[in-house]
């Protein structure tokens, strides 16, 4: 039952995708206004490592759509929903990627694997109000963003096109799904304060529930914008957030992008810090990403230094704290695809990445030297449209 009900979600939310589609003529009928858009990628992932060969034939995707109304000249109402069909798309534990940490599987820590996005990833609204040049906003998730970190990876220009999350997720946007939030925040002059209360835990290994719990971790995120360039920096305490784990944690961020460009031509890139302060000790990870667009042809490519905990991964109950062996894992990722057929329902392109990788000397022996490949499609749509109803 709660399967078909999953279904029934993301059906609804693909023919809202559809009818924002049909109603683009029908741009002045009502002031209520419907988006929605969605990313799939659907291909070939083949990971390398001593004594493991991982393959799949795999799918990451998602369908985000938002309603919103204007009152008066002043406030802004955006209701917000975003599905993915991961649950269904990858294998239960995830997509192989070596070096890959977070959540856990069966009760146990995942290692070498990206895990599934929940079903609904995304249910909530946002309220602003300006008053004079200054900016009020109030958000409310039942699932959704904490205000920490940069954007996350899979609606930041930099790193759009590239279907592999960072090595780096879990220390700088994996608070992207995050069960329960509310966040104020104050905007003037392109300067942007945010500060939030949620629930810290990461979600359980039920792709098709809500993980409602208690709001018992804070945020805070300072950000600038102004033309290509944003900065942020930003800084969390987290209650439990690693399941395998009873101790709190701090997470603090910072990042600088620039974008300029259009659909046709266009320069994107990130570099960024995340540093998980642990009971086990400080974990740090440092990314600069980056894609360059002409015309039909994407390049990307991702760097980064992570420092990961697999060697003491597991379950630690109080009083047995201690400090773990850091992996500081290196990746150089590069990739590119073609777009092949562009239309306004949407685009398709065929592209692929190889990423190789620096093995710290605590790991040389069960990883040797991995190498990990992609092959895929990917279609991208987008739609907008005033709704009559």
């Amino acid at each position: 039952m709660q399967r078909r009900a999953a279904i029934a979600v993301t059906l609804l939310l693909v023919f809202a995708l559809d009818a924002s589609a049909q109603h683009q003529h029908d741009s002045a009928a009502s002031s209520w206004q419907w988006s929605a858009e969605a990313t799939v990628f659907a291909g070939y992932n083949y990971q390398y490592r001593k004594f493991t060969d991982f393959d799949e034939v795999e799918s990451q995707n998602w369908l985000m759509a938002a309603l919103s109304k204007t009152f008066g000249t002043t406030s802004n109402l955006r209701i917000d929903a975003m599905v993915s069909l991961e649950p269904f798309t990858l294998r239960d534990i995830g997509s192989p990627q070596v070096f890959q940490t977070g959540e856990t599987f069966k009760g146990g820590p995942i290692i070498d694997y990206q895990h599934p996005h929940d079903l609904i990833m995304n249910l909530g609204a946002e309220y602003s109000r300006s008053i004079g040049n200054t900016t009020l906003l109030l958000q409310g998730y039942v699932v959704g963003p904490a205000p920490i970190g940069p954007p996350v990876f899979m609606h930041r220009p930099s790193a759009g096109d590239n279907p592999q999350a960072p090595l780096s997720h879990h220390h700088l946007d994996a608070s992207h799904i995050t069960p329960g939030v509310i966040a104020v925040g104050i905007e003037r002059s392109g300067f942007k304060f945010e500060a939030g209360a949620f629930h810290g835990q990461e979600p359980d290994e039920d792709r098709l529930d809500l993980d409602t719990a208690a709001l018992d971790s804070y945020s805070a995120r300072l950000s600038w914008a102004d033309g290509p360039w944003s900065i942020q920096m930003s800084g969390a305490d987290l209650k439990t957030p690693e399941r395998k784990s009873p101790y709190d944690a701090t997470r603090v961020t910072a990042s600088v992008s620039y974008f300029k460009g259009d659909a046709d031509r266009s320069m994107a890139w990130m570099a960024a810090f995340g540093q998980n302060r642990e009971v086990f000790g400080k974990l740090e990870a440092y990314l600069v990403e980056g894609t360059r667009r002409f015309s039909r042809n994407v390049f990307y490519g991702r760097a980064e230094s992570v420092a990961k905990d697999i060697l003491d991964a597991g379950f630690h109950p109080i009083g047995v704290a201690h400090t773990h062996r850091q992996s500081q894992v290196s990746a150089l990722t590069v990739g590119y695809i073609r777009d092949v057929v562009s239309q306004t329902w949407g685009t398709f392109g065929i592209g692929g990445d190889v990423t190789g990788y620096i093995v710290p000397e605590n790991l040389n022996e069960p990883y040797g030297s991995p190498v990990s490949f992609h092959l895929f499609v990917r279609y991208r749509g987008r739609a907008g449209a005033t709704h009559v109803h």
